[in-house]
């Protein structure tokens, strides 16, 4: 099939391909997840895969995976196309961490598979996913500007012609802590790349095209299209937002959006003017992890059924002031960019329940609170284990309550703790629902939960642990309660760090996440 001249497709033809594409990128998902290293991968489905035409425009995402990673990943594929437009040949893999380019912190690495059929480019097959380690501090937020986080990977070529780049491997295996972990998933990301490849080619072949770039026309088109049309439906003007949380250290963050609907070009237009200034910690977010929540809190609401992709998303324009905490100008830290990144989608939610109220939301506990542990074994071996999280609960709807211990926006799996105590020294003594966290309303928001652990270890360990909401808890919307805030114990003390720490022996950590949002003025039957 030549792009230029196909004739249009019909809608069955097109939902059969459809279907194709999708389950060409799901099972590369599946199979990236089933053999990664990393439980946070592995268990947690801490990724994100993508299918991209030979534009670099991202055509189809799996049916997995967290919209921070989607959304960057499509940014991500479209620059490094640009890059390296014309300068690949078969065998050839790219990969990134550039947080600019790419979802925004060092431990997600982007790699992308071109996929070359009879000598010429049809596409690429893209993922992004958290790694254990990347050197220098860890997940937590203590770092003073991004080179203290880790090793930054500049737009290079990890194979070159199907040979590793052995200078670009000696570089990553110097630089962390866990170099077969590191390895590991990388291997995963390539090798699940290319079976995704192989998978496109056979399509090809067997619908007789030669590319796919007609298809990826018409999924695109009709896509963006769509997304217009479902904004033209609602009403024209601007409508403004805020949220205030408080982060490690007791920081209280305010974003401001003011979302603007223009229905007759079909786009909206989200500005965040008015939110804080850049942390000295490393919770400041790139424009890229940004415009992947807000596009994401927007595509819920409106037309969540359709294709996540480049048409899609096209519509959806986001602005930021340069150098804010939401688009965090260089040399900022970033590590745990989640923290504020998490919240994005609230102050536009607060917007939008000016003009679909029945679609929306009460505000969630927000950002996961990630825990990463550094370590020694009983026998002296050093350990670093893989970010595991847990989320609070989630923010009321209109007609239901949150879901408990359930995080929007990122739909990350926490890793199950049995999974945990086998990978490392640590016995968790409770986790369990934290009921009454949620906010009372017409609909209640979902509960928060309790966990509790400690190390069996002889020697002092290191924790990172990145909290939030412990002094200020999710809003209440239309007259709905606020959730509880959460708690951060360390043997019965409250604590509020985002810094690392060390600990002793025997020390017992309780993490308390949470209640969601109340939705609705409380009533009799809501307290029953």
């Amino acid at each position: 099939m030549d792009g230029s001249n196909h004739p249009k497709l019909d809608g069955i033809e097109l939902e059969i391909l459809w279907s194709n594409l999708i389950g060409i990128v799901s099972e590369q998902a599946k199979a990236l997840q089933r053999i990664a290293f990393s439980p946070v991968v592995r268990e947690a489905g801490d990724l994100a895969s993508g299918l991209f035409d030979a534009r670099g425009r991202m055509v189809a995402q799996a049916n997995t995976g967290t919209p921070g990673h989607i959304n960057s990943l499509a940014a991500a594929g479209f620059a490094l196309h640009k890059l390296f437009d014309g300068k690949l040949v078969p065998g050839d893999i790219v990969i990134t961490n550039d947080p600019w380019m790419s979802a925004g912190h060092f431990f997600d690495i982007t790699v992308l598979c071109p996929i070359h059929w009879e000598e010429r480019l049809i596409g690429y097959i893209g993922s992004t996913i958290h790694h254990t380690d990347i050197g220098g501090y860890g997940i937590g937020a203590g770092a003073r500007d991004v080179h203290e986080e880790g090793l930054w990977i500049p737009p290079s070529k990890l194979y070159e012609a199907g040979e590793p780049n052995k200078l670009l491997h000696d570089i990553i295996g110097r630089n962390v802590r866990t170099p077969d972990h590191v390895f590991g998933d990388l291997s995963a990301q390539v090798s699940s790349g290319r079976a995704g490849g192989e998978r496109l080619i056979a399509l090809c072949k067997r619908q007789g095209f030669s590319d796919i770039e007609a298809v990826a026309d018409e999924i695109i088109n009709r896509s963006e299209e769509a997304t217009r049309r479902a904004i033209r439906a609602l009403p024209a003007g601007t409508w403004h937002g805020e949220s205030r949380f408080d982060v490690p250290g007791g920081d209280v963050i305010t974003l401001k959006t003011a979302v603007t609907i223009d229905n007759v070009a079909g786009e909206v237009l989200i500005d965040f003017e008015g939110s804080s200034g850049p942390s000295p910690m490393g919770i400041n977010v790139v424009m890229n992890y940004t415009h992947a929540y807000s596009t994401f809190a927007v595509r819920s609401c409106l037309n969540p059924e359709q294709p996540n992709n480049f048409g899609s998303l096209a519509p959806i324009k986001v602005k930021a002031p340069e150098g804010s905490i939401i688009n965090a100008a260089y040399p900022s830290p970033l590590n745990a960019r989640h923290v504020v990144g998490m919240f994005v989608p609230m102050p536009i939610l607060k917007a939008l329940h000016q003009v679909m109220p029945d679609r929306v939301l009460a505000e969630g506990s927000g950002a996961v609170w990630t825990v990463q542990i550094q370590g020694k074994h009983a026998n002296g071996e050093a350990f670093t284990s893989a970010m595991f999280n847990y989320s609070g609960g989630m923010g009321a709807r209109a007609t239901k309550p949150g879901p408990s211990a359930t995080c929007y926006p990122t739909g990350v799996a926490a890793v199950p703790v049995e999974i945990l105590e086998a990978a490392m020294p640590i016995v968790f003594d409770k986790r369990e629902l934290r009921l009454g966290s949620g906010g009372a309303g017409r609909t209640r928001g979902g509960d928060g939960q309790v966990i509790a652990f400690s190390m069996r270890t002889e020697q002092p360990w290191l924790l990172n642990a990145v909290p939030s909401r412990l002094d200020r808890g999710p809003d209440g919307l239309d007259g709905g309660e606020p959730g509880a805030a959460g708690r951060f114990l360390v043997n019965g003390k409250p604590i509020s760090e985002g810094k690392k720490m060390t600990m002793q022996p025997g020390d017992v950590v309780v993490l308390e996440t949470p209640g969601g949002g109340g939705y609705g003025p409380p009533t009799a039957m809501a307290a029953e």
